[in-house]
């Protein structure tokens, strides 16, 4: 109208507009367009040795053996903590978790209560902040362990919507035995049976003394026995509240913000998990999207649905191996239905190797960590932090491809920015490294020269990648005393322990060639290695140069901020009363 009545300026105004709303739409479009959808998958506590593309020919993984046939896989991919919440923190960070407060100086490694105040600090910069800010939606489904609450039980600091995810649907603690109804407890188990002592060493004196009181055997005031029968029931109150109802407290699903189970069903959480991540993928097939499934398959209690149930050669924990191999495949299908599977970089880890001390009665329930030694929990041996690394891109990454260079979890972080064109914090130190030009086989090694293996805030082993020669060094400083003697892990604790009168310190280190030895069987010694001692002093000045780029950080996995506050727990309904079933019941099988 404005042009036909000739006021020719306004029309060269509009049309500038028009023209340049029109550039940043295409350029809008051709950006998103040229980014990725990125799909990441990590495994709970699965073992190298436990997937066929890594040499087990006795447990059936087709799905994720098909991935790593269209795509590469690494055979040195290390976690950089041996257990779940350090591990995944350096993950979600490119960090140290000794960098973030995430490691830990007790002998509490992880998060032990959702309704601590320990979690990944709000000031760190996930992976998931990066591409959020690069116009991806971003997706958590599944575990997160990474904490909830601060200072009450619902400022959600250390939740994963504080974390640059936009959805969150899961359970933010873990898979404990506690989750399902007729286990053996598990949670700090020496604790609490210590507890269980003092409680009835209490309660027997109480009634020793009122016994007395009432024969005239003893010359004691009713007073005293009110007031030591109160501080008794006291004590019994103050533990057990926490412990007695784990199920309540821990065992939860939310979706975002809201408690959708409480205590959650973990016979129907595979299935929920596994529609969560289907539909969110049909939900944003115009992409770009970032989803990061995190199953808690194989944790134990290895909950396992009738469908999969006696179908594998290898038990409970070979069933529900296989089935988490079922749900890879069905996400899978989903992306190659939604047409993105070319447009996808995919994939998939563990969070740590196989926990060879998880057992009922006699039956094994932990995973299996091939030639190499140790397994979770256990410091800087491979078993522990060697763990499955395989990528998809297709037309991008070369099929059906193997890479022997050392690399990290803390690597995807880089990796994925880069991809989202996402600027990474320059006022922090990232360890992770992007992985883009190895895996596209532009560079034959790896940028990790040296790799720090801490247990906690201990540092227990270190590896040196010396590029000129192709060897590959490790040193270990500690290493944990296996139990019973002569034994391949800790199975009188449970869990091997980090410091203190469990572990034994070497000086000079143990010295490994992974090259030639990756199982770690023989130890090297000058008489034996002529290059022991320039290796050694070598990875000491490593030592020396990584301490200083080390800052002190509050503690979040401290006894406090470990331990079980009321008001910092999650409800769905009035304290102490919690539960909730929003789900409901229409359908609990899996699909």
């Amino acid at each position: 109208f404005l042009c036909r009545r000739r006021t020719h300026r306004i029309c060269v105004v509009m049309e500038n507009w028009l023209a340049i709303l029109l550039v940043s739409c295409l350029r809008t479009y051709a950006s998103s367009a040229s980014k990725p959808n990125i799909l990441l998958m990590m495994a709970d506590d699965l073992g190298l040795g436990d997937v066929g593309c890594y040499g087990n020919d006795t447990l059936r993984t087709p799905n994720i053996d098909q991935l790593a046939k269209e795509g590469v896989k690494l055979t040195q991919h290390i976690s950089a903590a041996p257990l779940c919440t350090p591990s995944r923190a350096a993950f979600l960070t490119g960090r140290y978790p000794i960098r973030s407060g995430m490691g830990s100086s007790t002998k509490h490694h992880v998060l032990f209560w959702i309704g601590g105040s320990g979690g990944l600090p709000p000031n760190e910069t996930t992976f998931a902040r990066i591409l959020q800010q690069q116009g991806y939606t971003t997706a958590l489904i599944g575990k997160w362990h990474q904490g909830v609450n601060c200072e009450s039980h619902s400022d959600h600091c250390h939740h994963p919507l504080n974390h640059g995810f936009d959805y969150f649907y899961g359970m933010p603690f873990t898979l404990v035995n506690e989750c399902q109804v007729g286990e053996d407890p598990f949670l700090n188990l020496q604790v609490q049976a210590k507890y269980w002592l003092y409680s009835q060493i209490i309660a027997l004196t109480v009634l020793t003394l009122l016994i007395g009181k009432l024969t005239g055997l003893f010359l004691v005031k009713w007073k005293a026995i009110i007031c030591f029968a109160l501080c008794g029931f006291l004590f019994f109150i103050s533990w057990f509240s926490s412990y007695g109802f784990v199920r309540y407290w821990n065992c939860i699903l939310m979706r975002n913000h809201d408690i959708s189970e409480q205590p959650m069903k973990p016979e129907r959480a595979a299935s929920n998990i596994l529609k969560e991540a289907i539909s969110f993928i049909e939900r944003n097939k115009n992409g770009p999207f970032l989803l990061f499934v995190s199953f808690l398959h194989v944790h134990t209690p290895l909950v396992t649905t009738e469908k999969f149930l006696g179908k594998s050669r290898h038990g409970l924990y070979g069933d529900n191996v296989e089935e988490m191999d079922w749900m890879v495949g069905r996400i899978l299908d989903a992306i190659d239905k939604a047409g993105l599977k070319n447009n996808t970089f995919t994939y998939f880890t563990s969070d740590h190797g196989g926990h060879l001390e998880a057992h009922k009665q006699n039956a094994p329930l932990g995973g299996w960590n091939g030639i190499y030694k140790g397994g979770k929990a256990m410091g800087g041996w491979e078993g522990g932090i060697r763990v499955p690394g395989i990528f998809r891109w297709p037309g991008v990454l070369p099929a059906d491809t193997v890479i022997d260079e050392p690399t990290s979890l803390m690597d995807i972080y880089p990796t994925v920015a880069h991809l989202a064109a996402g600027i990474m914090p320059q006022d922090r130190v990232i360890d992770g490294r992007n992985l883009m030009p190895l895996l596209q086989g532009k560079v034959q090694h790896s940028e990790h020269e040296f790799m720090f293996h801490y247990c906690g805030l201990y540092l227990h082993a270190v590896r040196w990648h010396q590029k000129d020669s192709g060897a590959l060094w490790k040193a270990h400083y500690t290493t944990p005393i296996f139990q019973p003697e002569g034994a391949g892990g800790c199975y009188i604790s449970g869990f091997c322990n980090c410091f203190g009168e469990d572990v034994t310190h070497h000086d000079p280190p143990l010295l490994f060639d992974l090259s030639s030895d990756p199982a770690e069987i023989k130890p090297l010694s000058p008489a034996t290695e002529p290059l022991f001692d320039t290796v050694i002093s070598r990875i000491e000045r490593a030592v020396q140069e990584h301490h200083r780029t080390l800052t002190p950080v509050p503690q979040q996995l401290s006894e406090y901020n470990n331990m079980w506050k009321p008001w910092l727990q999650p409800c769905c309904g009035t304290f102490p009363f919690c539960w909730c079933d929003k789900e409901g019941d229409s359908d609990q099988k899996i699909i």
